[in-house]
C-alpha cells in the first residue's frame, strides 16, 4: 500500500470506441478475447518476403491512422451521450486548457472549481489527450485528428503522448487525475497505431516478433510478441456530472499509478520490482488490499523475458495468491498495438467485467514453470469480479497500471 487516497472525485468511464483487427467496436473484440479467436495473418499492406516473421493482426479494412481514431473517437462520444457541436469561445475553449503535465501535478483542485465535479471556470471545453507513435507523420496525425474532434466540442488535442508501449496508460492516469482533482469534468482519451514497415522491421530485426507467428503470453515455448492495429477512444468523466445528465456508467477507474525501473533499455528488470510498485500506487489511490483484485489484464506480450519479469511483479504483489488470481493476456487475439495498447486493453477488462467473461489467455502451448499464475485457458471464465488490473509496460522500464472497478 502507498500513502495515496481515495480521490475526492471518483472518475468513471461513460463511452468507449474500437476499431481492431477483430473488428469494429467493443462487441466484436470482447467476443473474439472471450474465446481466444486469434485476428493474425499474413501481412499484405507492405513487402515482409524478407522478413523473419511475416504475421500481424490488421484491420479487416484499411484506413488512414487519424480515420480510425476519429472512428473510435465518434463510438465513445456518441455512447456516452455526448451533444456534438463546436468548442466554445472561451480561453480553456480556444486552448484545449493549460498544459496537461501540470494539471495533473496539481493535487488540489481549489483554483478551478469545487471538488464534487461541479464544472468550474476552466471547464469550458473539452480537453483531448492522445497516444501516438512518435515519427514524422504525428505532428499531421495529429492535426487531422484535431480537426476531427471538434465535432464534440473539443478546440484541438491537448497534449500528445509517445511514451512507447505505456503511452495510453499514462494519458488514462492524467486524464482520470484531471478529473478526480476537479480540473475538468470530462475528459476524452484516444489512441491509435498501424502496422507500418518501418516499426515492423525494427521489431523483426531485433527479434522481438514471434518466429513461429503465433503470440504466446505465458506459455511455455513463447518466441516473442506480434504487432497489431488498434484505434480506441473512451471518455472520461466526473461521476456526480454523468449521474446528473443520465449517461451510461461503463466502469469506474478506481486507481492509476505509474513507475518507471530504467532497469535497462529494452530489458525487464527480472524481479518485476517496478511493475510490483505502480501496481501498489493503484491499490493504494483506491484504497484497497491485493485481495481485493479479481482479474487481470497483463502486458502478457509473449516476450520470454517480459513475460517472465511481469509474473514475477504478480507474485510480489499478491504473494501466496498469485496462483489464485485469474490471469490472461488479450494481446493474444489482438496483438501488439503498442501506443494504443493500454486503452484497447482497457476496453477489453470493462468489457470482461460488464459481461462477466474473463478472457482466454490464447495461443497456449503448455506450462511454464517459472511463471505459475492462475491463467484463463480453455474458453471464456465466467466470473463477476468486483475490481480488476490492466496493465503495461515499455522498453525503458516504464509501467502503468489502471485498476477498473465494475460498473
Amino acid at each position: 500500500m502507498t500513502g495515496h487516497a481515495p480521490p475526492a472525485v471518483r472518475p468513471v468511464v461513460t463511452g468507449v470506441g474500437v476499431l481492431s483487427a477483430a473488428g469494429s467496436g467493443l462487441g466484436a473484440l470482447a467476443e473474439a478475447t472471450a474465446h481466444g479467436k486469434g485476428a493474425f495473418g499474413t501481412v499484405t499492406r507492405f513487402d515482409v518476403s524478407g522478413r523473419r516473421t511475416t504475421r500481424a493482426a490488421l484491420l479487416p479494412e484499411p484506413v488512414p491512422l487519424a480515420e480510425a481514431v476519429l472512428t473510435a473517437v465518434d463510438e465513445a462520444c456518441r455512447q456516452a451521450g455526448l451533444a456534438a457541436g463546436p468548442a466554445d469561445g472561451s480561453p480553456a475553449g480556444r486552448t484545449g486548457g493549460r498544459p496537461v503535465g501540470r494539471q495533473a501535478g496539481r493535487g488540489t483542485a481549489a483554483a478551478t472549481g469545487p471538488a464534487d465535479g461541479t464544472p468550474g471556470p476552466e471547464d469550458r471545453g473539452l480537453p483531448v489527450l492522445l497516444a501516438l507513435h512518435s515519427d514524422l507523420r504525428t505532428r499531421a496525425v495529429a492535426g487531422a485528428v484535431a480537426a476531427g474532434v471538434a465535432a464534440w466540442g473539443a478546440a484541438g488535442v491537448t497534449r500528445i503522448y509517445t511514451g512507447a508501449c505505456v503511452a495510453a496508460g499514462t494519458a488514462v492516469a492524467d486524464a482520470a487525475a484531471l478529473v478526480a482533482t476537479g480540473r475538468h469534468p470530462r475528459v476524452l482519451v484516444a489512441a491509435g497505431h498501424l502496422v507500418e514497415p518501418g516499426v515492423f522491421a525494427a521489431f523483426d530485426a531485433g527479434r522481438a516478433l514471434a518466429r513461429d507467428g503465433e503470440l504466446r503470453p505465458f506459455s511455455a515455448g513463447r518466441s516473442g510478441t506480434l504487432l497489431g492495429d488498434a484505434a480506441a477512444a473512451v471518455v472520461i468523466e466526473a461521476e456526480p456530472v454523468a449521474e446528473r445528465r443520465g449517461a451510461p456508467v461503463l466502469a469506474r477507474l478506481a486507481g492509476w499509478g505509474r513507475t518507471g525501473d530504467a532497469h535497462h533499455v529494452c530489458r525487464p528488470e527480472p524481479d518485476g520490482e517496478g511493475a510490483a510498485r505502480a501496481i501498489d500506487a493503484a491499490l493504494g489511490r483506491a484504497g484497497l488490499d491485493p485481495a481485493d483484485i479479481g482479474y487481470v489484464n497483463a502486458n502478457g506480450t509473449g516476450s520470454p523475458l517480459a513475460d517472465r519479469a511481469e509474473a514475477s511483479a504478480l507474485r510480489r504483489v499478491f504473494g501466496t495468491r498469485a496462483d489464485r488470481v485469474p490471469v490472461s493476456s488479450s494481446k493474444g487475439v489482438h496483438g501488439h498495438a503498442l501506443e494504443a495498447s493500454a486503452l484497447l486493453e482497457l476496453a477489453v477488462t470493462i468489457a470482461a467485467l460488464n459481461h462477466g467473461r474473463l478472457p482466454v489467455n490464447a495461443g497456449w502451448l503448455g506450462a511454464d514453470p517459472d511463471v505459475g499464475l492462475d491463467l484463463v485457458l480453455d474458453g471464456p471464465r465466467a466470473a463477476r469480479p468486483r475490481y480488476a488490473l490492466s496493465l503495461n509496460s515499455a522498453f525503458g522500464g516504464a509501467n502503468t497500471a489502471l485498476l477498473v472497478a465494475a460498473r
